[in-house]
């Protein structure tokens, strides 16, 4: 509350999404309201974050979301929520952990000095392997 507008990125992002799980954990909106609350906060997540590397040349999103190691499926996921029709709520849950996993690798265990990570590299290989995996599969398939 101290920085007022100049709140970081990557704090405003993370409450929004957070916000998001709150709501939804609540039971109280509707599964409509839920994607458009999510997709609120995973558009703005990724226009925010990308919209720093953006120079005078416009720059494709996925090239600056792969900058920056953002899945390329967050992007689709975007593009789905601004653009097209709106995608199943289990996709902008899953959208949502991963971006708050990638908020949590890049901007959170920095400021923390790494100290949210406990686990050991063993199960971190693993679960990034995992990740990369799960990933690949969305950026596979077919927007249904």
């Amino acid at each position: 509350s101290r920085y007022g507008p100049k709140m970081p990125l990557a704090v405003d992002c993370t409450a929004e999404l957070i916000r998001c799980k709150v709501l939804d954990s609540s039971g109280r909106l509707k599964s409509h309201e839920l994607i458009l609350s999510y997709g609120l906060a995973l558009v703005r997540f990724v226009n925010l974050i990308t919209e720093r590397k953006q120079k005078m040349v416009s720059i494709p999103l996925r090239q600056l979301a792969r900058e920056v190691d953002i899945p390329i499926w967050v992007v689709d996921l975007r593009h789905e929520l601004t653009h097209g029709k709106l995608p199943r709520l289990a996709l902008c849950r899953k959208g949502c952990d991963v971006v708050l996993e990638w908020l949590r690798k890049t901007y959170w265990s920095r400021q923390l000095g790494n100290n949210l990570c406990e686990e050991s590299e063993d199960e971190e290989e693993e679960e990034e392997q995992e990740g990369v995996e799960a990933n690949a599969e969305l950026d596979n398939d077919a927007w249904e």
